[in-house]
């Protein structure tokens, strides 16, 4: 089996690594690979100073530091895996280090923002209806774009106003959703994907215009092409990043925003507190009047 098969393989089936992940890391390895072939080298000559230089040649190409950092993970766990299967003799992974990432401050809406978007009018299309629950759903629940996409219709328990979500690495979490999005839902659900479905619909719990899936980038053009007819200049990941905020702001505590947006690590939640601590900076330089 070619090594990148049998990588693509274990990304997927061992790790659990999403599609989007698996596609990223072999366009990186792809690179890496036939910049070897180019200098006269094959996988067996992977070593720190091969793919240094590879890094090196990207970075004079105007690769910035996140694309580096990801060739950098990528080229870890394929070195990782090709020692396990005896074809590298040794792993330099461990010895290559990534490029300190510069973590900018998400786009967050503020609560009378994220109120015009929600309640902005659509048509009653199954189009706009989609539309305006999808929104709904994204915000209620903090999800992810795929998440959403990846819903069945009985991962939502109207009785318990919870969505069951499988995230990255296959983890399920459980989260809360409110009436709104819950009303949402129903209309979709009453006047818009009955207009779709099809005999191959299966249980998907949004469909497409073909009656498939609903696939991420019509998602995002769902959510886009919403949050612009509000007035609003955002991206669907950004209502992830309100809804956490929002939480924080409203008293939620770190642990339960990381549990509820399925952070593996509290460090990834952390940087929810620091915009909460900005808007608690303005707010306090406006009103103290010792600020």
């Amino acid at each position: 089996m070619n090594p990148l098969e049998g990588f693509a393989a274990h990304l997927a089936g061992e790790l659990g690594r999403s599609p989007h992940t698996v596609r990223g890391y072999l366009a990186d390895l792809r690179s890496l690979l036939e910049d070897l072939e180019e200098h006269g080298l094959g996988v067996g000559d992977l070593d720190v100073p091969a793919v240094r230089a590879w890094l090196s040649r990207a970075r004079d190409r105007g690769a910035g530091r996140s694309t580096v950092a990801r060739r950098v993970a990528a080229v870890r766990a394929f070195t990782r895996y090709l020692h396990r299967e005896g074809l590298l003799a040794a792993d330099p992974g461990p010895r290559l280090s990534a490029p300190a990432q510069r973590r900018s401050l998400p786009t967050v809406l503020d609560e009378g923002q994220a109120e015009a978007a929600l309640s902005h009018p659509v048509d009653g299309s199954p189009v706009g209806t989609r539309r305006r629950a999808v929104v709904e759903l994204l915000y209620a629940t903090g999800v992810r774009v795929a998440e959403l996409c990846a819903l069945d219709l009985d991962d939502v328990d109207r009785s318990r106003r919870t969505v069951r979500v499988v995230g990255k690495g296959d983890k399920e979490r459980t989260v809360p959703v409110g009436a709104p999005a819950l009303d949402a839902l129903d209309d979709w659900l009453a006047a818009g994907r009955p207009d779709l479905v099809v005999p191959t619909s299966g249980p998907a719990l949004f469909l497409g215009a073909r009656g498939g899936r609903l696939d991420v980038r019509r998602a995002r053009e769902d959510v886009h092409a919403h949050l612009r007819a509000a007035g609003l200049d955002a991206a669907p990941h950004d209502l992830r990043h309100s809804a956490a905020t929002h939480l924080l702001n409203g008293g939620a505590d770190l642990r339960s925003v990381q549990e509820f947006l399925g952070h593996a690590s509290p460090r990834s939640t952390q940087i929810y507190t620091h915009v909460s601590v900005d808007r608690l900076r303005d707010v306090y330089r406006r009103s103290h009047p010792r600020a």
